[in-house]
């Protein structure tokens, strides 16, 4: 790859795209975070960013800066958003793009108004640390590029973002850290697994991806309580959160959301021991605002408010697997429609790892607060206000070794 021939070609490129911004309205804009592994086929979430980006023709500014080979993500991306009816270009800042200075570009004051006057912006996946070395300046202020990508969204534009580009959403992130388990019992250390994100949510809600899939919402817990927050999104992977000026999400994709609510939660010193989150469930269309936090299911399940008195499930609630794909969910839903108080949730280690004696609870109760919705089509479930209370156990070794 040439040096210069990417950064001049493309800054022609794009200053030649539809300018526009004097005329647009002076409101702040809408974020689409989704979770990783977006398909290409789920038409839902890629024809929203178009759409919020302005729609047919609309520039959308794409930054593989995450990626290990932005060149190839970044080309495979314009193409897709293309084809969803966007005019997509790519931006030539990332840290591992070959043949180019990414610090300069990053202050190159054409490629930044390009970004400036685009309908929105696509960040990919990959390291969410490329992403905020790329866009500040290393004594930490921001290049030109981010003050672009602010402008645009103040403005009223779109920026999305999957996987590495959902993380940095928040102020805070997650930079290295440990497996989740491995999170609860040792901690986090900010600056290295915790670190600065760009913010674009605001500094009152924490964000994190690959949710359920990979049993994240567990690590969610300790970052927010060492943060200072009160309220956490964790959205799965093929979906997406979209929000709104008005700071309404909006569930969009293929599974769903956890929103994780800490403003009456109590923590203990010691090992990880917390009570009183308030955890819910987010499925598609489902719909929640993070001032009023108020919670409305989508259409096909408003008619579908459980009855406590007809519960579905009547067994007690078990898995030795908190962890899990999706078991959370799985395990919330089914509390909601039973006649059980409680279900309950174990996360073990191996008998190799650190502090291999020590797991923790999960413990889900109802409250006067909880309520459930069920899909008549899709049978799908969304829960409300499920109490959660984690502490840590023993993990009684077996008797007898094998010979």
């Amino acid at each position: 790859m040439r040096p210069l021939a990417v950064p001049v070609a493309l800054a022609a490129a794009l200053l030649a795209g539809p300018v526009g911004a004097a005329e647009l309205p002076a409101a702040k804009g809408s974020l689409v975070i989704i979770g990783g592994a977006l398909r290409p086929d789920n038409a839902p979430v890629w024809e929203r960013i178009v759409a919020l980006a302005g729609g047919q023709g609309a520039r959308i500014a794409v930054f593989a800066s995450a990626s290990a080979n932005p060149e190839k993500a970044g080309a495979a991306l314009v193409e897709r958003l293309n084809k969803y009816g966007a005019s997509a270009f790519f931006v030539p800042v990332a840290v591992r793009l070959a043949g180019t200075d990414y610090q300069a570009a990053a202050d190159n004051p054409e490629l930044a108004n390009a970004v400036r006057n685009a309908g929105g912006a696509y960040f990919a996946g990959g390291d969410q640390a490329r992403i905020t070395r790329a866009l500040r300046r290393p004594d930490g202020s921001n290049t030109g590029m981010l003050d672009a990508l602010w402008d645009l969204y103040r403005r009223g534009g779109v920026i999305a973002g999957t996987s590495a580009g959902a993380a940095i959403m928040s102020s805070t992130m997650f930079g290295n850290p440990k497996p989740v388990l491995a999170t609860l019992k040792l901690g986090l250390t900010d600056g290295h697994e915790i670190t600065p994100g760009l913010g674009f949510i605001g500094d009152d809600v924490f964000v994190d991806q690959h949710l359920l899939v990979r049993g994240r919402f567990a690590r969610m817990l300790p970052a927010m309580l060492q943060k200072g927050y009160k309220l956490g999104l964790g959205i799965d992977e093929n979906t997406a959160m979209v929000v709104g000026p008005n700071r309404e999400v909006e569930v969009l994709g293929y599974k769903g959301a956890l929103v994780v609510d800490l403003s009456a939660a109590n923590a203990r010193q010691g090992d990880f021991n917390v009570s009183n989150v308030r955890l819910s469930y987010l499925d598609n269309g489902d719909r929640f605002n993070i001032a009023s936090r108020r919670f409305t299911p989508a259409a096909d399940k408003v008619d579908g408010r459980l009855d406590p008195t007809r519960p579905y499930y009547r067994e007690p609630l078990f898995s030795a697997d908190i962890l899990g794909n999706s078991t959370v969910v799985d395990l919330m839903g089914k509390l909601i429609d039973s006649d059980q108080p409680e279900a309950i949730g174990l996360t073990l280690d191996s008998a190799n790892a650190v502090q291999p004696d020590l797991g923790f609870e999960f413990r889900f109760s109802r409250t006067g607060e909880s309520v459930g919705y069920m899909s008549a089509t899709t049978e799908a479930y969304s829960v409300y206000n499920v109490r959660l209370d984690i502490r840590p156990i023993v993990v009684r070794r077996p008797l007898y070794q094998y010979k």
